[in-house]
């Protein structure tokens, strides 16, 4: 009995720590933010030489069908038109990371 108890507890905790994981952190979705309206928004705001416009969500949802991997690669490599990290050779990976999921949440 006490197996079973043992395995329910590390399923639920488990699952919490997966959607805590999942769902960005207020000050990091506040640092996206930042990042975004310092780097991202110029092209994405307009929707310039065919970036998807921030909160289109037909615009985003063949991007996004295609999987984070995918986004997070050619935001940090460039595609087409945009430039590797959206011009901003400063970021991290996970700063570019961070912004990928802040425009997607915001579009979807």
């Amino acid at each position: 009995m006490k197996a079973i108890q043992l395995f329910a507890a590390l399923l639920i905790g488990g699952a919490f720590t997966a959607a805590s994981a999942a769902a960005p952190a207020p000050a990091d979705s506040a640092k996206a933010e930042k990042i975004y309206k310092a780097t991202c928004m110029a092209c994405h705001g307009a929707g310039v030489l065919g970036a998807p416009k921030f909160g289109d969500k037909a615009a985003w949802g063949p991007r996004v069908a295609k999987g984070k991997p995918a986004l997070y690669t050619n935001a940090l490599n460039g595609f087409k038109m945009m430039p590797p990290r959206g011009g901003n050779p400063a970021l991290k990976d996970d700063e570019v990371k961070a912004v990928v999921d802040y425009m997607i949440a915001k579009s979807n």
